[in-house]
């Protein structure tokens, strides 16, 4: 017996999803098992890549989720609303449901997995970050065992291109995001993408599933690369860095996290820094593992389908392994009701991570200043460190910048609270003109 799919969107990504699904041959044969049943979308006459029997698509999309004949819904229209609305209404109607949604997730991850646990249905996210790479079910299933100290990852696509060719070919940022915005790499309006929206939205996702608890999405700390000039990304290759767009998630202490999204100098010889392109990759450290990488395409609609199928296909492995006793009335609003959720499936978080202060997270920094060419500068910038408590690495005058001397430093470890109170004192200084970079290092 067919397992019926309702669809919200028939976008990029429910395109694909469904191209996919309808494409069996020398797949899983799973996916025989799969009835694409109503598709829900805002109009009927947008033309579609897809073509699909008379009468499966829809505009009626609460229908779809409040339909007994269908078992999971598919949720790829994105947004908040009515993205969230729709999803609590499926689960409450005895509805698993596979989204792609990482906004809404982000926000209101908690709301939909306590009302799918009470339900006793499945909500799967695995498309939600990194496109069709696997990282979620990893880290709820293979890793599980695993103590996690960090996760780090490259998990915008916009931003990894524009960093990528501003490295490769010097040129600046906003030449680059008119080129990806011409391609197609970058919508019209970039913000989410290069304010680090985006990322932020992924770290919180990939985090709660690392650190088995929820994350307050207004917490998470973020910054975008507009600021980042061709100058700083050639001195970072002096210095033997690249400069990506890191969201980070990491262990602070027993008690608390690290959730943030900056743009970071990483050393050339680690293996984020050879990601290029558009592409994403995910750096997990825990023990024992040690350190493994994911790493692919992060976004488009064959990757992200491939993502919300291998959900699909997960669920109906549960329904088909249920015993014949929990499907005795196959069209009741409970349908499938599972007495018992897998725990490696399911999102069972029992309290929120507790985020660390920014000031108390240690990192370290590269700063670059813009000072008055006169003698015993830089002896003065490293008093105000050194009063900070602050260690430089490196401290060196690299040359003029409109009759303006350039000094940039990089320190050790560093607590963010006392490298800004040794940057209060700086700003302070009569020979400081400005200071225009200020960068993390990984």
């Amino acid at each position: 017996m067919a397992f019926k799919l309702g669809i919200l969107g028939l976008g990029t990504v429910g395109c694909g999803t469904v191209k996919l699904l309808l494409d069996s041959d020398d797949r899983h044969p799973l996916l025989e098992e799969i009835e694409i049943y109503r598709v829900g979308v805002r109009s009927l006459d947008k033309p579609r890549e897809v073509e699909l029997p008379k009468g499966i698509i829809t505009t009626d999309l609460e229908a779809i989720v409040t339909d007994p004949d269908i078992d999971i819904v598919v949720e790829v229209m994105g947004g908040l609303e009515p993205a969230r609305e729709l999803m609590l209404k499926a689960i409450r109607n005895g509805k698993h449901v596979v989204t792609a949604n990482k906004a809404a997730i982000s926000r209101f991850g908690e709301e939909l997995y306590t009302a799918a646990n009470q339900a006793g249905v499945y909500v799967m996210v695995e498309a939600s970050v990194g496109g069709g790479i696997p990282v979620i079910q990893p880290l709820k299933q293979s890793l599980s065992v695993n103590k996690i100290q960090a996760v780090t990852g490259i998990i915008n696509g916009t931003t990894n291109y524009i960093l990528t060719r501003m490295q490769n070919e010097g040129s600046s940022f906003d030449d680059v995001l008119a080129d990806a915005q011409q391609l197609g790499y970058a919508e019209a309006d970039p913000t989410a993408d290069v304010e680090g929206l985006d990322a932020a939205d992924k770290i919180a996702i990939l985090a709660s599933c690392a650190f088995d608890g929820g994350i307050n999405r207004e917490d998470v700390y973020c910054e975008g690369i507009r600021q980042i000039s061709k100058t700083d990304i050639e001195y970072a290759r002096k210095l033997g860095f690249v400069i990506k767009l890191l969201a980070i998630a990491k262990k602070v202490n027993q008690s608390s996290l690290s959730v943030r999204v900056h743009p970071t100098l990483v050393p050339s010889a680690h293996p984020l820094a050879s990601i290029n392109g558009v592409n994403n990759a995910i750096f997990v450290e825990g023990e024992p593992i040690g350190q493994v990488m994911f790493f692919g395409p992060g976004a488009g609609a064959g990757a992200t389908a491939s993502a919300v199928s291998s959900d699909i296909l997960n669920l109906v492995s549960q329904l088909i392994s249920l015993p014949e006793a929990s499907k005795q009335d196959s069209r009741n609003k409970s349908k499938y009701k599972i007495s018992k959720l897998d725990p490696l499936l399911a999102s069972f978080h029992q309290e929120n991570c507790q985020l660390a202060a920014s000031e108390e997270l240690v990192t370290r920094f590269y700063a670059r200043f813009l000072t008055k060419d006169q003698p015993g500068v830089i002896g003065k910038l490293g008093t105000c460190f050194g009063k900070s408590g602050v260690s430089l690495e490196s401290i060196v005058q690299t040359g003029f910048q409109e009759k303006l001397a350039e000094i940039v430093v990089v320190t050790h470890d560093v607590t963010e609270g006392n490298f800004h109170k040794a940057l209060d004192e700086i700003r302070n200084l009569e020979a400081i003109d400005s200071i225009p970079s200020l960068l993390r290092v990984l």
